[in-house]
């Protein structure tokens, strides 16, 4: 650590603020820098807390939170990580929607890399700028479909691919900081992203993870056919949800009984969320029942816009939907699907607000001792159904979670408690998993051992409440098995390059995390 004096108080890798100690203050020329007392991280974080209760606007809070990202990285993350729950909805959904709604107003400092097609042919230049060189994982977006809210265009971190907006308020907003044009498409939009993802393994290398996160449908699935065989990539809304949402629903076979085969799936929406769960849903009944992945699929339905994906659909639907469109009459809408399917499980991944309605979670209440109802649609907003709704219709049935967080519900007398599927608890894991491993490619199999560990870390107390996702207070524990479970396929497979294999591989996972714990600085 080379800084000192006031370029250290500025960098926020290495500023502690007040908790440089009286030798730190003298050995760094910081003595008259600061005021004399001195604090420790702990304290700090105390006040911080006590700072960010003054707040009434999640907003407010998320923009309190950034500044101390600028100002002090270890001490910002040691503030996540110890009040993760209560911080989580802050960061990520629902908050982080309508940030980056008005990120063009709320903007203060880049935190990340924008790469517009004014970079077209200096790509790798632009990734040699950035001043760290040991890169390991990449999020990547081009912004289009943010959450469940559309188009942003420029408004995500850390790496944003602008190649324009379609979203007219955007266009005309003077604050705008992004590329003042419609959004670039066919082959200029993929020479465009192919020369990114060849200046990132030439710049960091074959083992760097590239997630993609917030692409439309037809970019999503195009993007991981082409690259999931070229490069280390994992597309976060397609795989990570996926998974989150099998292991919500492994850990609720504890409650129903039976293995996945024994039970029916319905869902609302059949794009890259939609579709992604449910093949690794089909896979891993295909793992339990030993049968083949298209028989297991004739046990999950799904429902677009048209209504149920039927095999008469066929030569009109998109390539995505076509392994599920199964042979049944028409059926125009979700109540009469629900009707006709019986589903023991209901998944919404629509990103439509309020579409799981009375009628239909009483129909599917009315044929299942205990029916799964997942409303996974983000932000809160666009949510098929609210926790008090599935609780108070289902007359306490329903087994529930959903995509944003929801509080505790009471109904007749009885509490609530319900959980979030929040791919949080994957992608972390995941990645880690990946990067400790040496892994090259990603297979579906490694997603398969994400969603059992996670599983796996649901506890009989969990279930006895009714939660299908452990506490995620748990975060970083969940996380370190999760990795080691991914580690462990890799290497099962033969697609680890890190050896030797490490004897413990949740301790040596939870040795490769991140501690946010200042260092003392000679």
């Amino acid at each position: 650590m080379t800084r000192s004096g006031s370029s250290l108080l500025r960098d926020p890798r290495y500023n502690k603020g007040l908790a440089f100690s009286e030798s730190e203050r003298d050995a760094h020329y910081l003595r008259g820098l600061l005021p004399p007392a001195v604090l420790s991280q702990q304290l700090q974080e105390k006040k911080l807390m006590m700072n960010l209760q003054q707040h009434h606007l999640p907003l407010q809070k998320y923009m309190a939170l950034m500044d101390l990202q600028e100002r002090n990285e270890r001490l910002f993350y040691k503030l996540l990580i110890d009040n993760v729950e209560e911080l989580l909805p802050i960061v990520y959904t629902p908050t982080v929607g309508e940030a980056c709604q008005k990120y063009g107003s709320i903007f203060r400092r880049p935190q990340g890399l924008f790469i517009s097609l004014k970079e077209k042919g200096k790509i790798l230049e632009v990734l040699k700028n950035w001043p760290e060189r040991s890169i390991q994982v990449i999020v990547v977006t081009d912004g289009e479909r943010i959450l469940g809210l559309g188009d942003l265009g420029c408004q995500c971190l850390p790496v944003t691919i602008d190649v324009g907006t379609n979203n007219e308020q955007l266009l005309k907003d003077e604050f705008y900081i992004g590329l003042r044009q419609k959004r670039a498409t066919g082959q200029e939009y993929d020479d465009l992203l192919n020369e990114f993802m060849c200046a990132v393994k030439q710049n960091f290398g074959e083992k760097v993870l590239i997630q993609f996160e917030d692409f439309a449908n037809h970019n999503a699935f195009s993007l991981l056919a082409k690259y999931g065989t070229t490069h280390l990539v994992f597309n976060d809304d397609i795989q990570g949800t996926a998974a989150v949402v099998l292991a919500g629903v492994v850990a609720a076979l504890k409650i129903l009984g039976g293995i996945l085969v024994d039970h029916t799936f319905l869902f609302l929406g059949a794009g890259e969320a939609g579709t992604g769960i449910a093949e690794l849903i089909a896979l891993e009944m295909s793992k339990q029942a030993k049968a083949p992945v298209e028989e297991t699929r004739k046990k999950i339905w799904l429902v677009d816009s048209k209504g149920l994906i039927v095999s008469s659909r066929k030569d009109t639907l998109q390539h995505f939907k076509k392994p599920w469109a199964h042979e049944h009459e028409p059926v125009k809408d979700l109540l009469n699907a629900v009707k006709a399917i019986k589903p023991t499980i209901l998944i919404g991944s629509s990103g439509v607000g309020r579409t799981f309605t009375k009628e239909v979670i009483e129909a599917v209440s009315s044929f299942n001792e205990r029916p799964v109802i997942m409303a996974l649609s983000n932000p809160t907003s666009q949510s098929e159904c609210t926790a008090e709704e599935a609780y108070t219709w289902s007359k306490g049935k329903a087994i529930f979670a959903s995509g944003s967080p929801f509080g505790p519900v009471r109904y007749n007398g009885k509490d609530f408690v319900p959980g979030q599927a929040n791919n949080a608890y994957i992608f972390p894991g995941f990645g880690l998993g990946l990067v400790i491993s040496g892994t090259i490619r990603v297979h579906d199999e490694m997603l398969l051992a994400a969603a059992e560990g996670l599983a796996g870390q649901v506890t009989e107390e969990n279930i006895e409440k009714g939660l299908i996702y452990p506490p995620f207070q748990n975060i970083r524990k969940i996380s370190a098995h999760i990795a080691a479970k991914v580690a462990a396929k890799a290497y099962d497979l033969g697609l680890a390059s890190r050896l030797p294999r490490p004897d413990n591989l949740v301790k040596y996972a939870e040795s490769c995390m991140y501690s946010p714990l200042y260092r003392n600085y000679r």
